[in-house]
């Protein structure tokens, strides 16, 4: 396996739609994932350690495991299946020795993502799912996609994300469907609650179906088709 460090979060040219990267240890190669625009904010918030007021869903998940006794101890993105990347939680008990099974709960990626950066937990992915939908890095275009996308977010109130969400499932609803399929050299998403984290490969290029739940809450992300 290989352990992933989670890059920034650029924009897709053509949708505008956020996708998270994820970076191997050599710098070399990187993995896109789809995700929505709240999704999106979830993770800057525990990339940036940053504390809102009032918790959102993955602090609170944070609190649950603790008290429950609980700690993530890795996330691992394990398998693209149906072009959709899989994930599961590794938890342990911390009142159990290191040599207790962990307990593992599927997840989609970018929720395990959120956790991760939120507990200080890995993200490891196999090493068969890196080699299918890596791409080259380009820093320099990296670090333009990253400015535009908090340029975005600046100007952007949290109903004009959901106004932006629902044209995108129009647009994708009037081209014949609303599931993303992998793109060539392109990411993954993930699935949730009414959608799939998608991977690499071929298939209707766009942004994750799932609609926020409310203001920074996501419904589900959607795994990125290869086309950055």
């Amino acid at each position: 396996m290989v352990e992933m460090r989670v890059a920034g979060i650029a924009l897709d040219a053509a949708s505008r739609s956020p996708i998270v990267l994820l970076r191997d240890p050599s710098g070399r190669r990187q993995v896109p994932i789809w995700i929505d625009q709240t999704q999106a904010q979830n993770i800057l918030a525990g990339l940036h350690d940053e504390r809102p007021p009032r918790p959102l869903s993955h602090d609170l998940m944070v609190s649950l495991l603790a008290a429950g006794g609980l700690r993530l101890e890795r996330v691992i993105i394990h398998a693209i299946e149906d072009s959709t990347f899989r994930a599961v939680l590794k938890i342990q008990r911390i009142s159990e020795t290191e040599t207790s099974p962990p307990i593992e709960i599927d997840a989609r990626p970018s929720d395990g993502i959120a956790l991760a950066l939120r507990t200080g937990s890995g993200i490891w992915m196999l090493e068969e799912v890196v080699a299918d939908a890596s791409i080259s890095v380009d820093a320099e275009a990296d670090a333009e996609d990253q400015e535009d996308f908090r340029r975005f977010l600046d100007r952007t109130s949290p109903a004009e994300l959901i106004r932006h969400l629902r044209r995108i499932e129009e647009r994708q609803a009037a081209a014949g469907g609303g599931a993303e399929g992998p793109v060539a050299d392109g990411p993954i998403a993930e699935a949730g609650e009414g959608s799939d984290d998608r991977a690499q490969g071929g298939g209707a290029a766009g942004p994750p179906a799932d609609q926020p739940e409310e203001p920074g809450d996501a419904a589900g992300d959607a795994p990125a088709t290869p086309r950055l």
